[in-house]
């Protein structure tokens, strides 16, 4: 019996592959499997008591049918099991890239003059290096053709190409990524979906200052146009997530919320103006005008000059 693998291969090999094997298949969590359940630890052990086992069971099996070759068959045994083993084809594909001679054909291709006894083999150049200068030489051609007489286009146009689609990617991207969200690029949302959502938020953890219909009780009033740090979307998202005045304002909720969930709740903050709470708080802060808010067209005051009414007066002489 010969293996071309030694034991102290097929040993570990085994075990590790049986140890992988039983980390894929058992959910223990974030922990490895051998230290959340014990009793893995004195499987694995049984495994490799089996393994070295199996190993000895070999060698004896294999000493034994040793013992009953004949003296022929022992040495074609012993002459089989102590032949190295060889990669033939990969030596016949060096062979080929190289066009390599052995030593001892080395004297076809030896060279006459001689410097000190030093002597010099007329060795061709490798294939794999005459393939690759001419695969240089029709690049270069292909390259001149394309950009210097067809000019097909130069790295400036790849480059804004190269730009132009990455930024289609970021902005598909960021349309399902809602927690890349920041104070600079929050939008109002308007779908029912996330108005329901802020709505949720707002009364887990903002009645207790604000009311339920946002009337004001500790904290401001939300639903008149009065804010004390700014209204809008932007400057109501980041007091949200930054906290109101310090010392007497609102807590950062960044740290409990996501940057979607903000958005949401700072959203839902919004509708809330204009609506008519139980109790409302006086005004706080200053009235606030959407600076981005479309201008409303002035009136004309239309002013109709006087018409003057011209009496003719007539004057009829009657005789």
């Amino acid at each position: 019996m010969s293996t071309r693998t030694p034991w102290w291969i097929r040993v570990p090999v085994l075990f590790f592959l049986i140890f992988g094997l039983m980390e894929y298949f058992i959910d223990s969590g974030d922990k490895p499997a051998i230290i959340e359940y014990p009793i893995t630890q004195f499987f694995m052990l049984l495994v490799l008591m089996i393994l070295i086992a199996i190993e000895l069971i070999l060698s004896s099996i294999e000493n034994i049918m040793f013992q009953t070759l004949s003296a022929e068959g022992k040495e074609k045994y012993l002459a089989a099991k102590n032949k190295k083993f060889e990669w033939k084809w990969a030596k016949n594909v060096m062979s080929k890239l190289t066009r390599s001679r052995s030593i001892e054909r080395e004297g076809e291709i030896i060279l006459d003059h001689n410097y000190d006894g030093i002597r010099e083999l007329d060795n061709v150049l490798p294939p794999w290096w005459v393939y690759l200068f001419y695969g240089t030489m029709i690049f270069a051609v292909i390259y001149l053709v394309r950009f210097h007489i067809v000019g097909d286009y130069d790295q400036k146009l790849e480059y804004e190409q190269e730009v132009a689609a990455a930024q289609l990617a970021i902005d598909e991207y960021k349309k399902t990524a809602k927690d890349l969200v920041d104070v600079n690029t929050v939008e109002f949302l308007s779908d029912a979906s996330d108005l329901s959502a802020g709505e949720k938020i707002f009364q887990s953890n903002c009645v207790a200052c604000h009311m339920a219909d946002g009337g004001g009780g500790i904290g401001p009033n939300l639903t008149d146009e009065y804010w004390i740090l700014g209204g809008g979307i932007k400057n109501v998202f980041h007091t949200i997530s930054e906290g109101g005045r310090d010392g007497k304002g609102m807590v950062a909720w960044k740290q409990s919320l996501k940057p979607a969930e903000i958005a949401q709740v700072a959203s839902y903050v919004l509708t809330l103006g204009g609506t008519t709470p139980a109790n409302p708080k006086e005004a706080q802060g200053d009235l606030w005008v959407d600076p981005n808010a479309p201008q409303q067209p002035t009136g004309t005051e239309s002013e109709t000059a006087p018409m003057e009414q011209v009496i003719d007066s007539t004057t009829v002489a009657m005789d």
